[in-house]
């Protein structure tokens, strides 16, 4: 191991303990964080506007701030692109996030500042190694490199002094030197605009490089690693890369890719550790490899967490959780107050507590990524569920998928329409239908009752999409590379419709 690598592990191994202490005093590494943020910004016009001077405690910061949308601030945000600073944040702000979200626009823009990056994004990357450290005796990963698909910035046309892009692209153009010398390709490559090219010159560039280490969402990693096997000529990804010993990866469930993973990588030894991370902030890390769907919640990130029960969602002042009031397994919305400048802004994503000491949690699905047309309260969750339960009965291997409503007809009846990409067909699509039906059924007793003898949802409908047609509908969209990925659900049926035009052109 080398000099650099040697130190990086002694460092990452002291953070550790740290992460043990903030597990062990969860509320008061909260209200630390509460009473900073709220500290730093009370002279920005958007503290002086809600009193932060004088708010004190966590109940009357609820009780005077409302709940915002990425619409709420979205004109505080504008002002900012244009230059105007100490708006939400006092710090100078010059990068935006832009990612696609459950915003009616057509991109959002998150402010990130100087102490996210070094607070939450980068501490999160560390934190990754510092517990896959902890979880793998004997790794070797820091003796190669990390190989990460990173998305695109650009300049604000309107202001010369502000960039945007994926939150990838910030992060990585910003890394510190020791960061970057852990990973390939070269940033220019990286970061490349053209997705196409990017895909190309990352694999050249990159099948002679000791890869140890993947991260990025599975989508595109999918894209890059079978372009990378087709050049070689291999079967498998330890082919080219025989010491590549785990995926850190993130911004989708890997549920529906875990198949196909195990297959290109057959090794048994070869781990996955996932992440929560978006555009607004690191939210959380697998801690634990044996838990495959569950991050611990990081609370030393500059992040205050609330959390509202569903049936508060859409309220200007919600009635909100802390940490000493979740319970397990209940589904919340996750509201956020960051030291990038969000205040009470609810991401679009919904979780659940797994665990209270530590306090770990899984993403369920999104505020506006469901399917609620009959009040069957289907959510992204009970679709990967059932969707992984109906590949391993049927032998399938799954790429994409997208569903939505079929509103009810002249026979009263409605149903769920659903477009799937296999990697493999299944044995016998039928089959495939009748479990994925039985365990929505299942594990959703609104879906359920819904079903009963076909009175208000009839059985769901399966259309076979053609490989490559979710990559042909995102590039159409503009949206190749980077933080974009397919909506699981829809309650409308915007994207369907879409799908199957696509169809009809063929």
């Amino acid at each position: 191991m080398s000099i650099v690598s040697s130190v990086i592990t002694w460092v990452l191994k002291r953070r550790y303990d740290q992460i043990q202490a903030f597990c062990a005093n969860p509320h008061d590494t909260q209200q630390t964080i509460f009473q900073s943020i709220i500290e730093q910004a009370s002279t920005t016009e958007w503290g002086r506007k809600y009193g932060y001077a004088d708010i004190k405690s966590v109940r009357a910061f609820k009780e005077r701030v409302p709940v915002s949308t990425y619409e709420d601030i979205y004109p505080y945000i504008e002002r900012m692109m244009l230059g105007e600073q100490n708006i939400l944040w006092p710090t100078p702000i010059h990068w935006f996030s832009k990612s696609s979200g459950t915003t009616n626009a057509r991109s959002k823009f998150i402010p990130v500042s100087q102490e996210s990056l070094e607070q939450c994004h980068y501490k999160g990357g560390k934190d990754l190694i510092c517990l896959y450290l902890q979880n793998r005796e004997g790794t070797r990963v820091l003796h190669g490199k990390n190989l990460a698909i990173g998305g695109t910035y650009q300049h604000f046309d309107q202001n010369p002094d502000v960039r945007f892009g994926d939150v990838s692209a910030i992060i990585m153009k910003n890394l510190p030197s020791w960061a970057q010398w852990m990973r390939t390709p070269r940033i220019e490559v990286a970061l490349m605009d053209k997705w196409e090219e990017k895909i190309e010159k990352i694999a050249e560039e990159t099948l002679s490089v000791d890869v140890t280490s993947l991260s990025g969402v599975p989508t595109w990693m999918v894209v890059l690693l079978q372009r990378v096997m087709e050049i070689k000529g291999a079967k498998t990804l330890h082919e080219v890369w025989p010491n590549l010993e785990v995926f850190l990866h993130g911004a989708v469930s890997f549920t529906p890719y875990r198949e196909l993973f195990k297959q290109m990588i057959p090794d048994p030894k070869m781990s996955y550790l996932e992440t929560y991370n978006a555009s607004e902030g690191f939210f959380g890390i697998q801690d634990d490899l044996s838990l495959t769907d569950e991050m611990l919640l990081m609370l030393d990130y500059g992040i205050y967490y609330e959390f509202a029960p569903m049936d508060e969602v859409g309220k200007l002042f919600p009635k909100t959780l802390g940490l000493d009031e979740v319970e397990l397994n209940k589904n919340y919305a996750l509201i956020i107050s960051t030291n990038g400048g969000l205040w009470r802004y609810m991401i679009g994503d919904t979780i659940k507590f797994t665990n209270l000491k530590p306090f770990r949690v899984k993403v369920s699905g999104r505020t506006k990524h469901f399917i609620n047309a009959f009040g069957e309260e289907l959510i992204v969750e009970n679709a990967e569920i059932g969707i992984a339960q109906a590949c391993q009965a049927t032998h399938a291997v799954i790429s994409n998928f997208t569903a939505a409503p079929v509103f009810m007809q002249t026979n009263g009846k409605g149903g769920h329409e659903w477009i799937i990409e296999f990697e493999k067909q299944p044995d016998d699509l039928a089959g495939f239908t009748q479990i994925l039906d039985q365990k929505l059924r299942e594990i959703n007793s609104d879906y359920d009752a819904k079903r009963y003898q076909d009175i208000a949802l009839q059985a769901p409908l399966i259309h076979v999409a053609p490989k490559g047609t979710f990559y042909e509908w995102l590039k159409r969209r503009g949206k190749l590379g980077g933080q974009h990925k397919v909506p699981r659900l829809s309650n409308s049926r915007e994207y369907v419709e879409e799908i199957k035009t696509m169809f009809e052109e063929v």
